[in-house]
Parts: C-alpha cells; sequence; structure tokens
C-alpha cells in the first residue's frame, strides 16, 4: 500500500501547525506575556526552586504520591530525550549555530509557561478511587474555566495526549532504542523490543510510585553521565569556546551562509529552528510536566510550580547547551562527508562526541546516553496517557491502559515510523492549542495567587502550619484542600458529560 499521499497530507498538516505562524509564535506570546504578569519569577526565584527541588526534595506532612524531586525527574524523563540529542543537531544542522541561541531563549521564557502550568495542574488537582492524584490540563481547564469551553478544552487535551503517548512517548522512542542497539551491538530489534516491553511494564505496574522511584534514581545518573562527556570535550576545546559562543551570538541575528548542503543561510531560518526544537525539548507550554506536578507531596501550588520550573532550566540551559556547544566547538555542524554532503543531523551529536572523546569513548556516550534517555521518556509519557485515560473513561482502564502501553513499545521497536513520527508532531501540537489557551485565560489567577503567596514565604520555608495560617482566607484555599478528597477526580468526568 502506497502511503506517499498520506505522508504528504500529514507533513503538510505538521508545517502550518508548527510552523512559524501559529504554534511557535502562540508559544513564544505565551511565555513572554506570563514572564511580564509573573514579574520575572523564573529569573527571581529559580535558586528557591533549584534548592526546594534538588536539595530538600520534598515537603513535610504534605498531600501527595511522589516527593516533590520524584515528580521533577520524572517530568524530566520525559523530556530530556533523543530531542536533546537529534533534535539539537538538527536544530544546529539547518539554522546554524545561532539557533542554539534561541534555544535558550526559548527555555527561558518556557519557564514561566512551565511555571504556570505546573502551578494550575497542583491547585486544581484531584483524587481518583485508588486515592492517587490526578491534574494537568485535562482537570485545570475544566475546573477552572466555568462554561462550555472548559469542557470542550480539557476533553480536548486528553484525547490528544492519549494518541500523542504511543507516538513521542512511545513507538518512536523505543524505534529509537531499538535501531541504535542494532547498529552498536548486533542485538536484533525483535529482542531489544521484548525486553524493553517487559521492563516497561514492570515498572508501570506500580503506578507513579514506582515510576517516581525509578526515575529518581535513573534521571540524575543519565544526565550526569551525558553532560559529564560533553564538559570534558568543551574542556580540551576551552581555547575555541570563545570563538564558538561568539559565533552562537552573532548567528543569532545574522544568519550563516550556506557551506556545503549547509541549508541555514537565513536569520528566520534560525529563529523558527531553535525557536520550534526548544519547545520540543522542554514541552514547555505543552501541558505534558504538569500532570507529573500534579502528583506532588506540596504544601502549595506556588512550590510545586517553581520545583517543575527547574525542568526547564536543566533540560535546555543545560542538557541542550552541552549539546549544542559541543557541536559547534568540535566544528562537526558545518562538516561534510566523503560526497560533499552535510553531515545528518541523526549522526552530528555522536561525531561531535567521537571527534572530541579519546577511543570509542563518544560513541558509547551518545549510544547509551540515548537510549537512557529515550527509555525515560516512555516512563515519563506513559504516566501521561494513564492520567489522561483515567479522565475520559475513569480508573478502571488504567491498567488496560499500562499493558497496552507496555506492548506497544515492542511495535515501535520492530516498526518503520516515518508516518508516526509526523502524526505524533501533529497530535504533540494539537495537545498544545487548549492548554495554551487555558493558561492565557487563568493568568490573572496564577499572578494574583502566586504574588499573595510569596509576599508570606519568599524562600519558600514556611511550615506546613503557617502556611495554612497565611492562606485560610485566601479565595480558592478552600476548593485546593477538596481536591484531597478521594473520588473527586470521576466527579469531574460526571460532571463534563452532563
Amino acid at each position: 500500500m502506497d502511503l506517499t499521499p498520506l505522508q504528504a497530507v500529514l507533513d503538510s498538516l505538521s508545517g502550518i501547525i508548527w510552523g512559524p505562524f501559529l504554534l511557535i509564535p502562540l508559544l513564544v506570546g505565551t511565555g513572554l506575556y506570563l514572564t511580564i504578569r509573573l514579574g520575572g519569577l523564573q529569573f527571581l526565584k529559580l535558586g528557591a526552586g533549584l534548592r526546594l527541588g534538588l536539595l530538600r526534595r520534598k515537603d513535610d506532612g504534605a498531600e501527595g504520591d511522589i516527593s516533590q524531586f520524584q515528580a521533577l525527574t520524572t517530568a524530566l524523563a520525559a523530556t530530556v530525550g533523543t530531542g536533546n540529542i537529534v533534535g539539537v543537531a538538527t536544530a544546529i544542522g539547518i539554522g546554524g549555530p545561532g539557533a542554539l541561541f534561541w534555544m535558550w531563549i526559548t527555555g527561558l521564557v518556557g519557564m514561566a509557561s512551565k511555571y504556570t502550568e505546573s502551578y494550575l495542574a497542583v491547585r486544581f488537582r484531584t483524587t481518583d478511587e485508588a486515592g492517587e492524584k490526578s491534574g494537568g490540563p485535562q482537570h485545570y481547564l475544566r475546573r477552572g474555566i466555568p462554561g462550555p469551553l472548559g469542557r470542550v478544552l480539557a476533553v480536548s487535551f486528553a484525547i490528544f495526549t492519549v494518541i500523542a503517548c504511543f507516538g513521542i512517548g512511545n513507538m518512536t522512542q523505543g524505534n529509537s532504542i531499538a535501531s541504535n542497539v542494532e547498529f552498536s551491538w548486533g542485538v536484533p530489534t525483535w529482542m531489544t523490543g521484548i525486553v524493553l516491553a517487559a521492563l516497561t511494564l514492570v515498572v508501570l505496574v506500580g503506578g507513579i510510585k514506582s515510576i517516581g522511584r525509578v526515575t529518581a534514581g535513573f534521571v540524575p545518573v543519565m544526565i550526569v553521565f551525558y553532560v559529564l562527556g560533553g564538559l570534558w570535550i568543551l574542556g580540551a576545546n576551552v581555547t575555541a569556546l570563545p570563538a564558538a559562543l561568539a559565533q552562537v551570538f552573532t548567528d543569532a541575528f545574522t544568519g550563516t551562509a550556506a557551506i556545503g548542503g549547509f541549508a541555514g543561510s537565513a536569520l528566520i531560518i534560525a529563529v523558527q529552528m531553535g525557536v520550534a526544537r526548544g519547545l520540543f525539548s522542554n514541552e514547555s507550554g505543552l501541558g505534558s510536566a504538569a500532570i507529573a506536578a500534579a502528583a506532588a507531596r506540596t504544601t502549595h501550588p506556588v512550590r510545586q510550580g517553581l520545583v517543575s520550573m527547574t525542568q526547564t532550566f536543566i533540560d535546555t540551559l543545560i542538557v541542550v547547551s552541552i549539546t549544542g556547544l559541543t557541536i559547534v566547538v568540535t566544528g562537526v555542524w558545518d562538516d561534510v562527508d566523503e560526497a560533499g554532503e552535510q553531515i545528518s543531523a541523526a549522526l552530528m551529536t555522536g561525531e561531535a562526541f567521537s571527534t572530541g572523546l579519546p577511543g570509542d569513548w563518544g560513541h558509547w556516550v551518545v549510544t547509551i546516553g540515548l537510549v537512557m534517555f529515550a527509555y525515560s521518556t516512555i516512563l515519563g509519557w506513559s504516566y501521561y496517557g494513564e492520567r489522561n485515560v483515567e479522565r475520559l473513561f475513569g480508573r478502571r482502564l488504567v491498567m488496560p491502559f499500562r499493558v497496552l502501553f507496555s506492548l506497544v513499545v515492542f511495535v515501535g521497536c520492530t516498526t518503520e515510523l516515518s508516518l508516526v513520527w509526523t502524526f505524533s508532531d501533529i497530535a504533540n501540537g494539537l495537545m498544545a492549542l487548549p492548554n495554551l489557551i487555558g493558561l492565557l485565560i487563568l493568568s490573572g489567577l496564577v499572578a494574583r495567587e502566586t504574588r499573595h503567596y510569596l509576599r508570606h514565604d519568599p524562600r519558600l520555608e514556611a511550615s506546613k502550619d503557617e502556611i495554612e495560617a497565611f492562606m485560610a482566607d485566601q479565595p480558592g484555599w478552600a476548593d485546593w484542600k477538596a481536591g484531597d478528597e478521594i473520588g473527586t477526580s470521576r466527579i469531574d468526568v460526571r460532571r463534563a458529560r452532563r
């Protein structure tokens, strides 16, 4: 069966959704607007968020399923993926070194979006029949925006998230793992598929607490492993680093002349690729990471919002920077092969690490890093899909979903996925649209409640009793506490259907 016409249609649709006139300006514009409304919160409170999420790691006596650190690592598991290796190379390969600058800008404004959606996820979270927290756009769009608009936005987000989780969060990641393992070690894809599906099912059966434990131990190791490899290369090329940074900043505003097969000669391409791949990497504004934030044990939504905000900082300002600077400082971004063609994005990061590290270390770092990044993405996105299945159909379908999700991993490992990649991009983009509308509508509530909280607890050090005292008479405080009642998630579903 010839799928070329369908592929062409999907490519066109994806180009419109992720093009320069719809999702990209909406995502960046929303981030800028929220940055202004929140008074530059991401710059003023980044240190407090990092201290709470990475050092203290939990709120004593708070309601929730997992610690704030585990919620952070679960969200990082889903976002620190192949986009941090292949996506960055694609942006630089097409848009030139200047694309990295625009990825940084996207990350900085995206932190405000990530804070807002995570705040709302905790603020409007509910509790399902099993006593587990459930939150994210599928709930705060419904509970925060009254009338038919909120219901439509919430259900739309839930549907597109379930679709996207099988694509970008499952099959494409499994395929990346299987193909790289086969190339590096000669392991058949079907064998990788069986092992990966079994490991996924073992983790998923335990729910978010199991996922949180695995990601809390797994994600920091994988990030440190990859970052240390990149820092070694940057240290070995430290004399070339100032020139590389200068080129990033210069090309961000001038573009780069074409070299060989290089296509990024225009400024608009550098901006478009940097923004698109930056958003694809950190997912700020998509609403996905907010689902993990809702499960955190936290004494106030502001606290988890600030912790979740650091995810974008870690993903884009640290991991993406390591990949991008390594590619630029080693010079592989404009290298050509024997045929005179530019090195493909899929090979560019590997080539940079192989050039910068001794022996075969570079190949091993990139291959192992990609496998770990992709597998962690599978775990994170499984939870996103599960919470939205629960939102649409109730708790009874959660376990069947976990089993099905694990089986689909095998399909992804053993199937060609060009159509799935494109369809996943579309579903991912369609997730963002209802969420961004909701962030703009609810931005006033978030700004008002955030200001009140930070006036009383600017360093995030207040005890649970102290928070109860200064929040007692605030509008919405009783509503948030009511979300701890078992069954409130299911009540919302019934209301939405009426």
